[in-house]
């Protein structure tokens, strides 16, 4: 592990400032760049590992968003997308199908969860991105009751502190102020319910206690509600807060006793994250309608799908085209995008995955143990490859900081300076990194993250 300075980081000032004079980046302050944020030219990604144009590598910690299972330029994944595109890069899904988008809805609907005595799900709606199926399973839902005669389910429920994307219809069902207060105006009315998560208190009290809440929401409100939508076991841009599977197994059972749909979003927490292939599968419940993406395509290619019943399907078949579920993307099914999808599912049978990241959850874990004694950290948690730590200025998690996002900021310079990327929530830093590390990347991570939070503690202090 090297050090270098931040300058020498964004040293390629030709991209810089080509960058800086034409791109407008997502979720950033641009205000921050050059002077508070280092811009990063990446040329090529190994592996775990960036690097930028003048040969230093950065060890991706947060899987680039989330999205990178398998590492970058992962070889049976480009070969794969590198072979279709020589025989069909794109054509509309309306009307026409291909065998990538055939194949990878079979084998998608092979490994969803599955419930005894449920109706499997049966049926995948391809979009592109994670918002997007978002949209789509809360149409898919409040259409359904149209199409069935009870339009007066006009309501959905979420959890307090999810997260479901940017999109309006995402945002809605949003709570995090963060990303929703300014467009609140335009947006449907929320109706939120409290979070299960476990956070300074004993899990199975904090499920319990946010169960009783939704019944009684669903006692008084039931008749209006057409879906409950939650992220299963981590509310990831929430601050990754956590939450016991014995929520998913209640709130499944009142969904139930309701009449209401429950919708699963996977998006962060599919493919692995949490140590089973979908986080649903911990609790042992299948939801009604299951939206995919992010890690779907093993970060190469933009795909979502949502995966839902016959019984569902079968509500929007008729000769009427209002009957009909008229939402479509021009990429929907993209072949490129399957056929990455489809050589990334290939590598979880062919590498034996979901039991190597045992192993690494295991490494993670001893170096969280080690970072879990430091004076300002006040509480480490983790589910599967999914670590956070909630940093505080005296240790306790009672106390806070008087700007949160400082203090993330200085955490995320130091550790780029040192050659990791982590990309805070506020005041938690969190690993979300690749199932390709090795022993020794866990602990350079473990290192440059204790030397991330004391450099941040130490600007506070300035």
């Amino acid at each position: 592990m090297s050090e270098f300075n931040s300058q020498s980081i964004i040293s390629d000032d030709s991209w810089r400032q080509r960058d800086l004079a034409v791109v407008w980046h997502p979720c950033t302050q641009m205000s921050e760049h050059p002077d508070l944020l280092p811009l990063v030219p990446i040329r090529s990604g190994h592996g775990a590992y960036l690097e930028d144009f003048e040969g230093r590598s950065y060890l991706d910690a947060v899987s680039s968003w989330w999205v990178n299972l398998f590492g970058h330029a992962n070889p049976v994944i480009a070969a794969a997308v590198a072979s279709q595109a020589s025989s069909l890069a794109h054509v509309i899904l309306a009307g026409f199908t291909h065998a990538p988008a055939v194949e990878l809805a079979e084998s998608l609907l092979r490994i969803a969860p599955r419930e005894n005595g449920r109706e499997p799900l049966a049926k995948v709606f391809y979009a592109d991105n994670g918002s997007a199926a978002i949209e789509v399973a809360l149409k898919m839902a409040f259409h359904y009751f149209v199409n069935t005669g009870d339009s007066a389910r006009t309501k959905f429920l979420s959890l307090h502190n999810g997260y479901h994307g940017e999109t309006l219809g995402a945002l809605a069902v949003g709570d995090v102020p963060l990303y929703r207060k300014v467009y609140a105006p335009l947006l449907m009315e929320p109706n939120f319910v409290r979070s299960p998560d476990a956070f300074g208190m004993d899990p199975e009290e904090a499920a319990s206690l946010a169960l009783a809440d939704l019944r009684a929401v669903l006692e008084r409100d039931g008749a209006s509600v057409c879906a409950l939508i939650l992220e299963p076991l981590v509310q990831c841009a929430g601050g990754m807060r956590i939450h016991s599977p014995s929520y998913l197994r209640g709130a499944r059972e009142l969904c139930d006793e309701f009449g209401v749909f429950l919708i699963a979003d996977e998006i962060a927490v599919g493919f692995g994250r949490t140590g089973t292939m979908f986080a649903c599968e911990q609790a042992g419940v299948q939801p009604d309608f299951l939206c995919l993406s992010k890690g779907l395509t093993g970060g190469t290619m933009p795909l979502a799908a949502v995966l839902t019943s016959d019984r569902v399907y079968d509500a929007f078949l008729d000769r009427s085209r209002e009957r009909a579920f008229l939402h479509s993307h021009s990429y929907t099914g993209n072949p490129l995008a399957c056929a990455a999808a489809l050589a990334s599912l290939s590598l979880f049978e062919s590498e034996d995955v979901l039991a190597r990241n045992v192993e690494r959850a295991a490494w993670m874990a001893e170096e969280a143990a080690v970072l879990a004694s430091h004076p300002n950290v006040c509480d480490v948690r983790q589910t599967g490859m999914i670590v956070a730590f909630e940093l505080s200025p005296d240790g306790t998690c009672s106390s806070s900081f008087a700007d949160a996002t400082s203090v993330g900021r200085h955490a995320y310079k130091r550790a780029m300076e040192l050659g990791v990327v982590l990309r805070p929530l506020g005041n938690v830093l969190y690993w979300m990194p690749p199932y390709v590390m090795n022993r020794d990347d866990v602990r350079m991570l473990g290192e440059v993250t204790r030397a991330a939070i004391d450099f941040a503690m130490s600007m506070e202090e300035a």
